[in-house]
C-alpha cells in the first residue's frame, strides 16, 4: 500500500501509464473503493494530468449506469440505493466494450447528478482519438451479479484505501448536504453505505495498486 498525499500518487500513476502506453489500443485505468473513498475527485485529478500530459483521455464513470428512482420503485430498491444490483451492469460492460474497442468515433458516456439524485445521459464525451479511458466505482472488482465482467475490461485498478471514521465522516456530510437531516443521514450510511463499504473492501485483494491517499 503507497501512502502520500493524492497529487503525489496521480502524479506517479501518470509516470507509470505513460510508460506502457500502447500505440495500437486504449488502456482502461479503474479507480476502486468503497462510497465516500474520494475516487471522483482522484478521477477527475488523473483525468486533468494526463490531459496536461498531452495524452487525450476519456471519463466513464460507473455512477453513470445508476437505475433511475422509477426503475427503482419498480422492485422496492430505492431505499438501499447504490447497492450492487441497483445498477445497469450490462449497460457499464457494454460501454467499457465499446470505448475499448470503438476508436473512430466519440462515445458519449453517462454520470450521476447527486442534487438530482438520477443519472444523466451523455454527460462525458469520450473523443475518438482517446488513448487512455478512466472509470471510477463501488463494484469494479466484483466476481458476482454481473459484475464479474468488469474487471477483465480493465488494464490498471488502483484501490483507494480508505479508513472506516473517515467514511462515515465524509457519507454523512454528502447526505447532509444534499437534504436529509442528522439522524436520516446516519442513518442511511449505517444501514446502506458502510455494509456496501464493507463488501467493497473484500475485493481490495484484486486491485493492481493500493493507495491510501493521505493530507
Amino acid at each position: 500500500m503507497r501512502e502520500a498525499p493524492l497529487r503525489v500518487l496521480v502524479d506517479e500513476l501518470v509516470t507509470h501509464v505513460l510508460v506502457g502506453l500502447p500505440a495500437d489500443r486504449r488502456t482502461v485505468v479503474g479507480l476502486c473503493g468503497p462510497p465516500g473513498a474520494g475516487k471522483s475527485r482522484a478521477a477527475a485529478l488523473l483525468v486533468y494530468a494526463l490531459r496536461c500530459a498531452g495524452v487525450s483521455t476519456g471519463q466513464v464513470p460507473m455512477d453513470g449506469y445508476h437505475l433511475s428512482n422509477r426503475q427503482l420503485d419498480t422492485f422496492g430498491a430505492r431505499d438501499r440505493k447504490g447497492a450492487p444490483d441497483t445498477f445497469d451492469v450490462a449497460g457499464f460492460r457494454d460501454m467499457l466494450s465499446r470505448v475499448r474497442q470503438c476508436r473512430d468515433e466519440t462515445i458519449y458516456a453517462p454520470d450521476f447528478s447527486r442534487p438530482l439524485d438520477e443519472p444523466i445521459a451523455a454527460v462525458h464525451a469520450v473523443p475518438a482519438d482517446a488513448r487512455v479511458i478512466v472509470t471510477e466505482g463501488n463494484y469494479l472488482m466484483f466476481e458476482t451479479g454481473g459484475w464479474e465482467h468488469i474487471r477483465p475490461l480493465l488494464d490498471l485498478v488502483i484501490y483507494i484505501d480508505t479508513p472506516r471514521r473517515t467514511l462515515t465522516r465524509r457519507l454523512v456530510r454528502r447526505h447532509r448536504h444534499h437534504g436529509r437531516d442528522d439522524d436520516g443521514a446516519r442513518e442511511w450510511v449505517r444501514t446502506v453505505d458502510l455494509p456496501n463499504a464493507e463488501a467493497v473492501q473484500r475485493t481490495r485483494s484484486r486491485a493492481d495498486l493500493v493507495w491510501r491517499p493521505v493530507p
